[in-house]
């Protein structure tokens, strides 16, 4: 990692706008990929680059904590407006970071597993959060729990507007192609029965920051994943 980018490779801040967010969590989440999540600390900004997404649509997809359209006070979050965050804690100690796709009442949310810091200043201040001292930092953030911590991301901003928000944003980044995109299942749902094995998780091929890598993963830019996830063997994306 270089400390600063260098000419041309920096990625874009532009906001992401709401009507982005608006669409379904299941192409929301390879759109993510490459797009950059911005938190504003007590130690300063940091920048990460997202490189591996899952999605969760509910009703119907039983791994989903809004299954069969199931609300409770964990969940009322995911049925809000497209663009706000779902931060939820798992094994009572890691916090997971979603962004809410979809129009208001569908509740679906993508993910977000596993992000990259920018620079070597954005990789400092999160291994101060992360109380990091290892030289390997590709453990970092490559995972959710990982990259709540090193974000400084907690329950706190669950329901978070992103849209609107000065703490935590999304910016345009630089997109990833559908051909550098792999599909796996997504991890540790065995729950969710016959949605368990859909290749709803999307990563960046060969990013070291991605939390699991699957052998068995398949590229993004085939006939039938792009028309399961798009709808379309056509689509694109800027």
């Amino acid at each position: 990692m270089e400390h600063e980018l260098k000419h041309g490779d920096e990625p874009s801040q532009a906001r992401l706008p709401l009507s982005w967010f608006r669409q379904s969590a299941l192409p929301l989440a390879p759109q993510l990929l490459g797009r950059t999540i911005v938190r504003v600390t007590d130690q300063g900004i940091i920048r990460a680059r997202i490189v591996e997404t899952e999605s969760y649509v509910a009703p119907h997809d039983k791994g989903s904590h809004a299954y069969n359209n199931r609300r409770t006070k964990r969940t009322e979050t995911m049925f809000q407006k497209a663009g706000h965050a779902y931060v939820y804690l798992i094994y009572g100690m890691y916090h997971c970071l979603n962004v809410v796709a979809a129009q208001e009442g569908q509740a679906e949310a993508v993910l977000i597993r596993a992000a990259a810091p920018l620079t070597e200043h954005d990789e400092s201040i999160m291994k101060r959060y992360r109380s990091l001292n290892s030289n390997k930092v590709v453990n970092l953030s490559n995972g959710p729990g990982k990259l709540c911590r090193a974000m400084h991301i907690d329950k706190s901003f669950d329901g978070y507007d992103m849209m609107d928000g000065e703490e935590m944003w999304l910016e345009a980044g630089k997109p990833v192609w559908p051909s550098r995109i792999l599909c796996a299942p997504r991890i540790n749902i065995p729950y969710a029965e016959e949605y368990a094995d859909v290749l709803w998780r999307f990563y960046v091929a060969d990013d070291p920051y991605v939390s699991v890598k699957d052998k068995q993963a398949v590229s993004l830019a085939t006939h039938e994943r792009m028309i399961e996830t798009f709808g379309s063997e056509g689509f694109s994306w800027t």
